[in-house]
């Protein structure tokens, strides 16, 4: 096995997640995405992208190395697949995006409209006693002709979907393992590339054994196929600058442009690492180099479809997280008008002094330095706080209440970032680290003062500073372990960065005549990333969370015919159930609103319009309540029990890791409504 061996299929890989997913938005916009429309255009994508990275630069490993890098993802992926999770009901945004592949794989369309005739007509709508919103869906359009629209991003729709085509939601579940796997790899072959085959074996396996990472590849997540096509745009950069002469730099870097810009079809806030990459762009123009144009073409392609799409299909998500979005959008113009403003000033003889090129890498790393220190000292001067009145804010004061912590809503807990990094890393990793990426920095910068730009320069400061931005600011509810997927760039630039370090220690040893330093460093380097990670990562060796939740969802749908409307009655049926039931068991679900369900006597009475409505179109009106029997026996109705168990569920946790599960449950009850 050679590194093109593993090199080109790990490229490939993400070149088809980033073309199907685009193809499959489109069509799932006019309800073409079919079965056998999909499956042929994926062995399509599949070829085209095998053919796109036909004959380019790879990796150099030996045989040795490629083959245990191949052998640690492949471990890694059947391990994640045995012990997956089951995240079924739309708690968390794995299971809203398990929901949104079974809502496109069945109905074939993004945005699925809902037929109010079979409650009788819109009435309940237009006065607002009836939605069909729920936990990560929207009610879009009016209420005569509603419709339903997931909350996220395409591409965990149409990959996962291909699981729900192929086997269920079961097969569906274990896809995840397989992305995560085929990122890691991509992952261990950036570090081999900068650091060695063998230690690009160690990153790999020091990353697929921290908590975090194996968490997210258990689950529907997005964020496994963003780090495959991010990291693999990242790799087929670095191979365009190293083999700038090479005429096959072009396409290196075409390929380089279309995964980095379309790591957007899965995740919204990927705009930040095109925008790190603008100063690069100005540089490499600035050098004349032969890749900038290309990367340009593909950046700005996939990252205006990618966008198009989430504008089109998801722009409910995007007006709740504009808050963040328009700061980016801010940022990007800044540096996108200084980048430009830079090479204008150069290409017209403007240079920076002698003096100052000379002493600026040493200036900057220490800056690095003060910044990864002022980020580490945090807690000691700073508490982050948000809107006490943000439902997320709500959500933390309830956590805050059952840990015993001081009720204060609106903290983000922000400041603890690097806290969070050191209880999957360890603190001497952190440090070793940080003490690297000063260095290389310094290198990187006296290089550039050279007039050259090292292959590996783009990759660094764009993980970094993706980093340090997502430390300052994770834009996400502090609930551990949910809130560490937002650490899966963070977490494998440490751990390469700590692998590059020990790799120039082994090196150094080696050549002053220490024949014992190489293997002496890889134990250290072993037990101290190692360690720590097995030992956060060991209370969750079992299986998966929620286990059981398949299961229930057949059982539910098993008291369901085909001319039933459910109406979700409790707080829990009116937010996990109602596109579970349209999803996997292709029944209508409708949504007593908050306010109604709160008065008895006006969910009677629309309990008792909706069961007339329903008999007049022929169907039947079911209620579902999931909190408990006690809704539907406030309405004179014999609930019926349907499903009764108990899973573990993630700890959820604010202020350290997770230890444990807790114990979660499903409860439904059922009755038939009469139409008298």
């Amino acid at each position: 096995m050679t590194g093109r061996a593993v090199t080109a299929p790990a490229l490939a890989a993400g070149l088809w997640v980033v073309g199907v997913t685009a193809v499959g938005g489109v069509l799932a916009a006019v309800g073409w995405w079919t079965p056998w429309v999909a499956w042929p255009l994926a062995l399509l994508v599949a070829v085209g992208a095998g053919l796109a990275v036909r004959g380019l630069p790879v990796v150099r490993l030996t045989p040795g190395a490629a083959l245990a890098m191949v052998a640690v993802v492949a471990g890694f992926a059947v391990y994640a697949g045995v012990t997956h999770s089951e995240h079924v009901l739309p708690r968390r945004d794995a299971a809203s995006n398990l929901q949104a592949a079974v809502s496109l794989a069945a109905t074939h369309q993004r945005v699925v409209p809902v037929d109010v005739s079979v409650v009788g007509g819109a009435a309940a709508f237009e006065r607002g006693d009836v939605s069909v919103a729920s936990a990560a869906f929207y009610q879009v359009g009016s209420p005569d002709d509603p419709a339903v629209q997931p909350q996220f991003l395409m591409a965990p729709a149409v990959v996962y979907g291909f699981g729900v085509w192929a086997g269920g939601p079961g097969l569906a579940q274990l896809l995840p393992a397989l992305v995560m796997a085929l990122a890691l790899l991509l992952v261990g072959l950036l570090a081999a590339q900068v650091a060695g085959p063998w230690w690009g074996v160690a990153a790999t396996g020091l990353t697929a054994v921290l908590f975090p990472v194996l968490n997210a590849a258990r689950g529907t997540y997005s964020e496994q196929l963003a780090l495959l096509t991010l990291a693999g745009g990242l790799l087929a950069l670095t191979l365009a600058v190293q083999h700038d002469e090479d005429a096959r730099s072009r396409r290196l870097a075409l390929l380089a442009g279309v995964l980095v810009g379309g790591t957007a079809l899965a995740r919204v806030d990927a705009l930040r690492e095109v925008l790190l990459l603008v100063p690069f762009l100005a540089i490499g123009a600035a050098l004349g180099q032969r890749w900038v144009r290309p990367l340009v073409l593909g950046l700005v392609g996939t990252t205006v479809v990618a966008w198009a799409l989430a504008v089109g299909l998801s722009y409910r998500y995007l007006g709740d997280i504009h808050a963040s979005l328009l700061p980016l959008l801010a940022i990007f113009v800044v540096v996108l008008a200084g980048s430009l403003g830079a090479l204008w000033l150069w290409r017209r003889g403007r240079r920076l002094s002698g003096g100052l090129v000379r002493r600026l890498p040493d200036v900057v790393a220490g800056l690095v330095v003060v910044g990864g220190l002022g980020l580490w000292s945090r807690p000691w001067w700073m508490t982050v706080r948000q809107d006490p009145n943000d439902p997320g804010a709500r959500y933390v004061a309830g956590m805050q209440r059952r840990q015993g912590l001081p009720v204060d809503g609106g903290r983000t807990y922000a400041e603890h970032t690097v806290d969070w990094l050191s209880w999957y890393l360890g603190w001497v990793a952190l440090v070793v680290a940080l003490v690297a990426l000063a260095l290389l920095v310094r290198r990187a910068l006296g290089r550039l003062g050279e007039g050259r730009l090292v292959a590996w320069a783009p990759v660094l400061v764009v993980t970094a500073a993706s980093s340090v931005l997502t430390l300052l600011r994770p834009g996400i509810t502090p609930d551990h372990p949910w809130a560490d997927r937002r650490l899966l760039i963070a977490l494998p630039l440490v751990v390469v960065l700590v692998v590059v370090a020990a790799a120039w220690g082994a090196r150094r040893l080696a050549a002053s005549g220490k024949g014992w330093g190489t293997p002496v460093v890889a134990v250290v380097t072993v037990l101290a990333v190692g360690v720590p990670a097995v030992l956060a990562t060991w209370p969750f060796r079992g299986v998966g969370v929620e286990r059981g939740s398949l299961a229930a969802v057949d059982d539910v749908c098993a008291q369901l015919r085909p001319d039933d409307v459910v109406l979700g009655i409790d707080s829990r049926a009116s937010s996990e159930w109602p596109q579970t039931v349209r999803g996997m068991c292709g029944v209508p679900y409708l949504v007593a609103t908050t306010p109604v369900r709160k008065d008895p006597a006006r969910l009677a009475a629309l309990v008792a319009e909706l069961a007339r409505g329903a008999s007049s179109t022929g169907h039947r009106l079911v209620v579902l309540a999931a909190d408990g029997p006690e809704a539907i026996e406030g309405l004179g109705l014999t609930p019926r029990s349907v499903v009764d168990i108990r899973f573990p569920e993630e700890e959820h946790a604010l202020d350290r890791p997770p230890r444990k599960t807790d114990l979660g449950g499903i409860r439904v009850s059922v009755a038939e409504v009469p139409a008298g």
